[in-house]
């Protein structure tokens, strides 16, 4: 089901993917929507609040793809979300764009598990070892279409090793800034190149 060229007629749906613990309404998240409301309002854009849990988010995510089944997908993909976009690109398609993505999210998540209570949403959940092994069974260690990604990596970041996501994406369009951090400082700068790189369909 992997096309990356759906017919061309058809307007792209862009698929905003927020980080673990973090929500549609966090900074990137409402910078992003607010800059294509301003200058693509054409667009058709989801930004859901996605699960805590691992088989819930992608069962969630996989819905959502499957309505614009015909309809180019792009993604925008932040920590998490980068590897939730990363999965959702080599099984189903598209262009993504991701912001200090996590690589191995099954490994870093070990210090988390336990009991949570999401920050937005106020949900109490419970992160187990089966939710890691979830996490591993979607990975992607080799993409099968390089040039479909975008990577915007601080080195600065405190929570992931940008190297990493750099070793990771080495073949697709990459940008390593010095310093930062975690939440990518000044993404908004970043926006117009982003969507440039979303609707350009012809790099793919």
């Amino acid at each position: 089901m992997n096309d990356n060229n759906p017919p061309s007629n058809l307007p792209p749906v862009l698929i905003y993917i927020h980080g673990f613990l973090s929500s549609p309404e966090s900074v990137k998240a409402t910078l992003t929507l607010d800059y294509i409301a301003q200058h693509h309002p054409e667009l058709t854009v989801v930004a859901p609040q996605v699960p805590h849990y691992p088989q819930d988010a992608v069962a969630l995510l996989e819905d959502i793809v499957t309505q614009y089944a015909k309809r180019p997908l792009r993604f925008i993909g932040s920590s998490m979300g980068g590897y939730l976009s990363t999965y959702l690109v080599e099984k189903f398609g598209g262009k993504a764009v991701l912001i200090n993505p996590a690589v191995k999210p099954f490994e870093l998540l070990t210090d988390y598990l336990g009991d949570h209570i999401h920050p937005n949403t106020k949900e109490h959940f419970t992160l187990t070892q089966q939710h890691i092994e979830h996490l591993q069974q979607i990975d992607t260690p080799t993409l099968k279409v390089a040039n479909a990604y975008w990577a915007l990596l601080q080195t600065g970041d405190e929570t992931l090793d940008y190297r990493q996501a750099e070793q990771k994406y080495q073949n697709s369009k990459l940008t390593i800034e010095q310093g930062g951090d975690h939440s990518f400082q000044n993404y908004q700068r970043h926006l117009p190149e982003i969507m440039r790189f979303l609707l350009n369909s012809s790099s793919l």
